[in-house]
């Protein structure tokens, strides 16, 4: 099962410092850690949503350090895409894993998939067992369809504001935190479904 999906700046935007990210969509599946634990049940709602956001916090940015270590190994900077040119800032993704070790800070070891494409990063964490083969291909159908229908690499691009777009996209695509295996005719048929929603 996949516990989350983000998406979150990986360069520094002019109002944050050089090691900072802004959580710009943050989904989470599955049963609240808080609410399962025994020690965490008379924690109030807020309480919950505080530590959450710290979770969210935590995972962005090991996947901000992870990204930048990958591009100065690469030795090249993130290029600049003009708006139309999506499949192609997405083929230059850099891409990778990051193991989250337990405790740190879900109850349980994760895997964080992440794709970082020009100053925005996508990322699912998954459950240890799940297949990443899989997961990543996933990631990158939702980062595609993120990138071409809310124009997410354009200037003043509107992801704040388009959120429920996002969660259309997530509920045909990752319907309750669980990857699908498609099949070519269902995937097509599921992309003329995202393509059509995406129009609107």
């Amino acid at each position: 099962m996949v516990r989350c999906f983000l998406i979150h700046t990986v360069c520094p935007v002019s109002a944050l410092g050089p090691g900072d990210s802004r959580v710009l969509y943050s989904r989470v599946f599955g049963p609240d850690e808080g609410v399962v634990s025994e020690q965490n049940r008379e924690v109030s709602p807020e309480r919950r949503r505080v530590l959450q956001r710290e979770k969210v916090s935590v995972v962005v940015r090991q996947v901000h350090s992870s990204v930048s270590l990958s591009r100065e190994a690469s030795g090249r900077p993130p290029g600049e895409t003009v708006p139309g040119e999506e499949a192609l800032a997405l083929q230059e993704a850099d891409s990778g894993v990051v193991r989250l070790r337990a405790g740190d800070p879900f109850h349980e070891e994760m895997s964080a998939l992440w794709l970082g494409v020009q100053s925005l990063g996508f990322t699912l964490v998954c459950e240890p067992h799940e297949n990443l083969l899989l997961a990543e291909g996933t990631l990158r159908t939702l980062t595609r369809h993120c990138l071409e229908h809310l124009h997410m690499l354009g200037q003043g691009s509107e992801v704040l504001l388009r959120s429920n777009r996002v969660d259309a996209l997530l509920s045909r695509l990752l319907p309750h935190g669980q990857l699908l295996f498609l099949n070519h005719r269902f995937a097509q048929s599921l992309e003329k479904e995202v393509v059509a929603y995406m129009a609107k």
